[in-house]
């Protein structure tokens, strides 16, 4: 197949946060501090970035602003002419530290809420004070010109603000809004029984979705991340596995998504040994899944294969223990029925406890499918 150069390169320059969430994106394996890049690390591989094709670049971890030298990395990051974005709690952001960061070249703030309430947002997140806080960030971003992203994690225990949500959004200023359901990796997967919606719950988001879409048509832009699990068919993940996108994890390992160090049958290299460049074209975790040939069937002879690309590999590991198998979110994987019968059970039963995002309660995940 030919190989484009990666678009994108979101860059998780650490795993150290002050919110909690139980559906967080990071490995339940979460890299301590002395094991991150360090500031020439970082901007070698931003460098490096550049030089492939990327066009964008995401600061995103855990919660980036941490990180005392974002303001160095972002001014890199604008010398090498990439777009720059960042993922952001926003609870640790100041007035000061904003202008600092929109001088060094930022672009554009993706700010993440858990509710459209003080009592359910703070709970998700852990954090006392964390959703009033948010909400004075967006202000300062705003203030600051810079564009603003609103993103929204909903869930079987806050579907029902889905509509105050996006109002929120659009009263803040938002450009754009982003409602996305759970996907079940890492911490996620450790609380579905917590989170897992209802189809009934789905099919009322996706109908106020469609009426909040023709509403503000024009107005704001509304995406809507739908969950696997009540799926005919799998999501093209990342655009395919190895064709659009990087990402690097705080201590410099690159992957073809956020989640690949789930499949643990793979190993990642490393930009601090190996060249950006080599790891994309080369590396044998990203020529793993890369492309059609790797499929089995029913992938292999599916007219969907360069559409879906076989769909969610980290998904397929964690729910059949074989990363090459189908995506149990399409119908045709013979995992599908136990997968939404799995789904329904726990949306049925009442919410279990959530095990919050925290470097103690890091351990293997244990799930019945």
């Amino acid at each position: 197949m030919t190989l484009d150069p990666p678009m994108a390169l979101l860059a998780e320059l650490t795993h150290r946060c002050p919110l909690q969430c139980p559906y967080c994106s990071n490995p339940i394996d979460l890299e301590r501090a002395n094991k991150e890049m360090t500031t020439e690390d970082w901007l070698r591989a931003i460098r490096e970035a550049a030089a492939l094709g990327c066009m964008q670049v995401h600061f995103s971890g855990g919660e980036p602003t941490v990180r005392p030298d974002l303001e160095r990395l972002v001014a890199g990051a604008t010398e090498a002419g990439l777009y720059t974005n960042l993922i952001t709690s926003g609870v640790l952001l100041d007035a000061t530290r904003l202008a600092a960061l929109v001088e060094a070249g930022l672009e554009h703030v993706q700010l993440s809420f858990q509710d459209s309430t003080t009592e359910i947002g703070d709970r998700v997140g852990g954090y006392a004070g964390g959703h009033e806080k948010k909400i004075a960030t967006a202000a300062l971003v705003r203030a600051a010109n810079l564009p603003l992203t609103a993103n929204f994690v909903v869930h079987r225990q806050n579907f029902h603000h889905l509509s105050d949500m996006i109002d929120m959004a659009l009263a803040l200023g938002a450009q754009r809004v982003e409602i996305a359901n759970v996907q079940y990796y890492g911490w996620a997967l450790r609380n579905r029984a917590a989170l897992m919606p209802t189809r009934a719950q789905l099919t009322q988001m996706t109908q106020d979705i469609a009426e909040a879409r023709e509403r503000l048509k024009g107005v704001i832009t509304i995406d809507f991340v739908v969950p696997d699990y009540y799926a005919r068919r799998p999501k093209s993940c990342m655009g395919g596995w190895g064709r659009r996108f990087l990402n690097i994890s705080p201590s410099g390992n690159v992957l073809p998504c956020h989640a690949a160090e789930s499949i643990t049958t793979l190993s990642f290299d490393n930009v601090r040994q190996r060249s950006l460049a080599d790891i994309w074209r080369n590396s044998e975790a990203f020529e793993a899944f890369r492309g059609t040939d790797w499929m089995a069937e029913p992938c292999r002879s599916c007219d969907r294969r360069e559409i879906d690309w076989g769909g969610c590999r980290c998904q397929a590991f964690a729910i059949t223990g074989d990363a090459k198998q189908t995506d149990p979110a399409c119908d045709l994987s013979p995992y599908h029925d136990s997968l939404v019968s799995a789904a329904v059970g726990e949306a049925a039963a009442e919410p279990a406890a959530f095990v919050y995002r925290r470097y103690r309660n890091a351990k293997p995940v244990q799930r019945e499918f």
